[in-house]
């Protein structure tokens, strides 16, 4: 038996222990994946290094960690892939013989899932609202797409700038996204706003001229105000569900050692969404 989790905040509604379960189910392997949510727990983001350490303990065999512990876990661990030490950010732990080891597959995710469901989308002038964890991987995989000019905001302005720093990228202020947004090809929204532990947009819906492409990393709930704001401007848009699909798949196969069906993968969280609607 294969037992992996899940640690984040307000993580009730997740798609990956079906994600996961279903695929590993299909590869012949048994397979649970368990949910450590923050909130359910009564317990801080600061404690995910003891979360970790208590996992390991049980038996599991690795983890996967959403917001808002990507980076607070980094320094709770014994190694780090290239990718995930580059990001400073984590969302799957291995764990090995010599100690938990962390990962980053949200890069790889986006990356192919805005291959998948954006095609041809310009990349010249991107927008990127977000400088956490996920901000750090999904600007990583738009400059290796081929993005000329990444921009990123945050409401740390510090935080901005530290991410810009390490992407080769620029950083600017909040009250600059309307000037930044009129000459962008796309955004890409990578902050909580829109989860359901916090309902709403941090993107006025005037600012979305149908000429732009909406990238959304929240998946809970797949439908945000953002990409329903998007929608009806005539805006493309690319949920938050091939992302998560395609990075449960990377993690899969590093928790197991199988290489996972990505196709099947996407398909299924497409099932998962038409349920849940």
């Amino acid at each position: 038996m294969v037992v992996v989790g899940l640690i984040g905040a307000g993580i009730g509604m997740s798609l990956s222990p079906a994600l996961h379960e279903r695929e590993a189910s299909l590869l012949g392997i048994d397979y649970e994946y368990r949910l450590f949510d923050l909130e359910e727990l009564d317990r801080p983001a600061s404690d995910v290094g003891a979360l970790v350490r208590e996992a390991r303990a049980d038996g599991l065999r690795g983890l996967n960690v959403t917001h808002p512990c990507k980076q607070l876990v980094v320094p709770e661990l014994d190694g780090l892939s290239p990718e995930a030490e580059a990001l400073g950010a984590v969302n799957t732990v291995v764990f090995q013989d010599g100690g938990p080891v962390g990962h980053n597959t949200d890069a790889s995710g986006f990356r192919e899932a805005f291959e998948r469901r954006l095609p041809g989308a310009r990349t010249q002038r991107v927008v990127l609202l977000g400088a956490g964890g996920a901000g750090a991987a999904v600007g990583q995989a738009i400059l290796s797409l081929g993005a000329r000019r990444l921009t990123i905001l945050d409401v740390e302005r510090e935080r901005a700038d530290a991410l810009a720093e390490s992407l080769g990228a620029a950083a600017a202020d909040m009250d600059d996204l309307p000037a930044l947004l009129a000459e962008a090809d796309g955004l890409i929204h990578a902050t909580p706003t829109g989860m359901a532990a916090h309902p709403g947009t941090a993107v006025p819906a005037d600012l979305l001229d149908p000429r732009l492409w909406v990238a959304e990393v929240v998946y809970m709930p797949i439908e945000t105000q953002l990409l329903e704001d998007a929608r009806e401007r005539g805006c493309r848009t690319l949920d938050g569900a091939a992302m998560v699909a395609l990075q449960a798949a990377g993690s899969l196969e590093l928790f197991t050692g199988a290489r996972p069906d990505r196709d099947r993968m996407l398909d299924h969280v497409d099932e998962l969404i038409a349920q849940a609607a």
